[in-house]
């Protein structure tokens, strides 16, 4: 007895074509023969999931099968063979299928996949897209910047402005696809597309090719590419520049280019997504006291009021300071750590200060020089 069709996909009834195309590509993937060779289980399983996904992914088979169940396959169920409410399957022929597959898995013979009939030769042959890594210091992350970017890239040939032909003939259909730009293959059971090795999916070919860009339409020159680098991009943004990719075969579309920020380093700096980190050293007597510090920032300084009081490793924030939030108006904030120096040495009027502050806060080390006579002599003479 057969199992329902969406017990095989795993689907509910209601699910949609996406999930019902998602779980397919699951379970194909699973049991394919390629990934399962002499596994006559796998095999089997592979056949029940193709012909589950021929009827519940058509809309007008699925009605039939929703109110008919397998009665409405031609009895016995197969999608292939019989005639039923008005629709005909061709006895024997798996094109369909072929078709679901090539759609799905064309990639795993290294073709386009693609339905009978194909796409058009500008949607099969537009250009590669290219990427670009460019460093960007702090800077200019966060005022903005204007880089030209000098590259290699395929663009238009101007001899034969992107025709691919010398003399300007029209290309001829091609004799392997017969225009179609897809050849199709039997493997076991099923059959499958792939694009035209001859034409290479544009079902013409160019006769008489030009001796600039070799019938491609298009030539590899160095180009200087202007990127906008928005205020605020952070590591890893990648900017799209459309139609500055590599120019498309016999004059389709171009590809677009991708520029893949990076952040250089900043001496004595630090960023945190959109917040700006730094440190400042300051003296004791200012720490305890209080003061108002001219911290470095990118460009230039900015006052931070440092409270009396302060401690050691004290992380203070200076809001609106940081990097611009890309596309939005306002920004990250600049947070200060404030380190506290200790002099290395001072001198006797220094020290009498000092001691005078430490006696008053009953602070007097209670080290034997500091408590003799001489010491004090010393200190005060």
């Amino acid at each position: 007895m057969k199992r329902d069709y969406y017990e095989v996909l795993g689907v509910a009834k209601s699910a949609s074509n996406d999930e019902i195309k998602t779980n397919y590509r699951k379970l194909a993937l699973k049991y394919h023969p390629d990934k399962n060779p002499g596994n006559k289980e796998a095999e089997e399983k592979f056949k029940e999931i193709n012909e589950a996904y021929e009827v519940i992914s058509d809309a007008q088979k699925k009605q039939q099968y929703d109110a008919f169940g397998h009665d409405a396959m031609g009895g016995g169920g197969n999608p292939f063979g019989g005639r039923q409410g008005g629709y005909q399957y061709a006895s024997g022929d798996s094109s369909n299928m072929g078709d679901i597959f090539s759609d799905i898995f064309g990639d795993i013979f290294g073709g386009q996949g693609g339905r009978r009939g194909g796409r058009t030769s500008s949607q099969r042959r537009r250009g590669e897209d290219l990427r670009y890594d460019v460093d960007i210091s702090y800077l200019e992350a966060m005022n903005g910047a204007e880089i030209s970017i000098d590259m290699p890239k395929k663009e238009v040939c101007l001899s034969c402005r992107a025709t691919g032909s010398k003399d300007g003939s029209a290309p001829k259909q091609c004799p392997q696809c017969k225009g179609g730009g897809q050849v199709r293959y039997s493997q076991g059971f099923f059959s499958f597309s792939q694009e035209c090795p001859q034409c290479h999916g544009k079902g013409t070919v160019i006769s008489n090719p030009c001796p600039e860009c070799r019938g491609e339409g298009a030539v590899k020159k160095r180009k200087v590419v202007k990127v906008r680098v928005p205020a605020g991009v952070d590591e890893g943004t990648s900017l799209k520049i459309s139609g500055s990719g590599n120019a498309g075969a016999n004059g389709a579309p171009a590809g677009d280019l991708y520029v893949v920020v990076h952040m250089k380093s900043a001496s004595g700096f630090r960023r945190d997504g959109d917040n700006l980190y730094t440190e400042v050293s300051i003296s004791f007597s200012q720490a305890a006291m209080g003061v108002e510090y001219d911290v470095p920032v990118l460009q230039g300084s900015i006052k931070v009021k440092i409270p009396a009081g302060t401690q050691p490793g004290t992380t203070l924030r200076a809001r609106e300071q940081g990097f611009p939030k890309l596309g939005r108006k306002n920004r990250g904030d600049l947070f200060v750590k404030v380190n506290v120096s200790v002099p290395k040495s001072m001198n006797d009027a220094q020290k009498r200060a000092l001691f005078e502050y430490a006696k008053s806060m009953d602070e007097v080390p209670q080290d034997s020089k500091y408590q003799s006579d001489n010491f004090f002599k010393k200190i005060f003479r």
